[in-house]
């Protein structure tokens, strides 16, 4: 099929467009169709190619949720223990008390989305993190929060006793061939690491705590799509990294519509599109919403629509993916569109592809 001209109209300028369709087929990695180029440097004119670094927000939480489950599998932790176990000066504290496994789905009683303006530093995290009480009991609510899951990378970095960007450079982006992605874009790729447009200003992430955890991570459409490709099943040499690949797809908490895996989000496919802009909606991101735990946890299931959304102040993407079906989707943009109009865009061409749509 020709995948430019399904493209929603929002996408035909600034937006990379890759497509997994098969482990069978070639992958797809091009610019959407548009009047114009696509533009990853506006005031020089510079078009989008293959080699073109996207921030991808909080897509970036699920290649710490792979390190954490690699960290298992290499025996330095276990996803039911508690902080205070690498963290031993939060012993006594709720934050102390909390699994990680509640970090990892945003199920710890009540997180905020964002570290305070005021805490700064790392021994201000930590003064935060001792005075922090839940709203909730753990385990009973979801708040999507970043605190949480760069709380989680900051916990696996210690379990594994190294740098957080360097033990995922080597742990995950090395074995898995992922030769541009990056947490800290190195000064030999800066030409080719896009600006992002807010307001028709050209911006970029800007470093802070818990950043490199939870939004850091900066990559191409192929290295994008060669991760979910491994998602998908595609055979990985390491085979602790293989089985933590995996293991990130189980299934901890029902949020409906969806179920939250660690960091993944899935759903029963098929899946409808109004399922998909619900759960993918601001109210889940924003909003307390109640859970029930599944015990035991849910193994991955192949049948499922596996989904995760991310943005920056100047970039938006969607990453997706079916693994019975053997076909994914990644949507990059150095703008940050609208939530729904990713998702329309991400089931249209997936339903399209499977011949699912009614």
């Amino acid at each position: 099929m020709e995948i430019r001209s399904t493209l929603p109209s929002p996408f035909r300028r600034t937006v990379a467009l890759a497509v997994a369709a098969s482990l069978a087929l070639p992958v797809v990695a091009v610019p959407a169709a548009q009047a114009r180029p696509a533009v990853a440097d506006k005031a020089a004119n510079k078009p989008v190619t293959a080699d073109t670094l996207f921030e991808i927000g909080s897509v970036s939480k699920t290649f710490t949720a792979t390190l954490a489950a690699y960290a298992q599998a290499d025996g330095a932790l276990s996803l039911t223990d508690k902080a205070s176990r690498f963290a031993p000066e939060f012993a006594g504290t709720p934050f102390g008390d909390v699994k990680l496994v509640n970090l990892g789905t945003h199920t710890s009683g009540g997180m905020p989305l964002q570290l305070p303006d005021n805490v700064r530093t790392t021994d201000q995290i930590a003064d935060y993190l001792k005075a922090w009480k839940p709203a909730k009991p753990t385990g009973t609510v979801r708040t999507y929060s970043n605190v949480s899951i760069g709380a989680l990378g900051w916990l696996t970095a210690r379990a594994m006793q190294g740098d957080f960007a360097t033990l995922m450079a080597e742990h995950v982006f090395k074995p898995l061939d992922l030769r541009h992605t990056f947490i800290r874009v190195p000064e030999s790729e800066q030409a080719n690491y896009a600006w992002g447009y807010k307001d028709g200003k050209p911006v970029r992430v800007t470093p802070a705590l818990f950043e490199p955890e939870a939004y850091g991570v900066k990559t191409t459409a192929a290295d994008l799509l060669r991760f979910v490709k491994a998602n998908l099943g595609q055979p990985v040499p390491d085979r602790k990294l293989r089985h933590a690949i995996y293991a990130t797809r189980t299934g901890y908490y029902f949020d409906a519509p969806m179920t939250q895996d660690l960091v993944w989000e899935q759903y029963p496919y098929p899946v409808t599109l109004d399922a998909l802009l619900e759960g993918n909606s601001s109210h889940m991101a924003l909003n307390p919403t109640p859970v029930r735990e599944l015990s035991p946890p849910m193994a991955p299931t192949p049948v499922a629509w596996v989904n995760k959304t991310g943005s920056t102040n100047g970039f938006g993407a969607y990453v997706a993916f079916v693994p019975s079906k053997q076909m994914g989707i990644v949507l990059l943009a150095n703008r940050n569109y609208a939530m729904d109009e990713r998702i329309r865009a991400a089931h249209l061409i997936l339903t399209t592809l499977d011949g699912a749509r009614p």
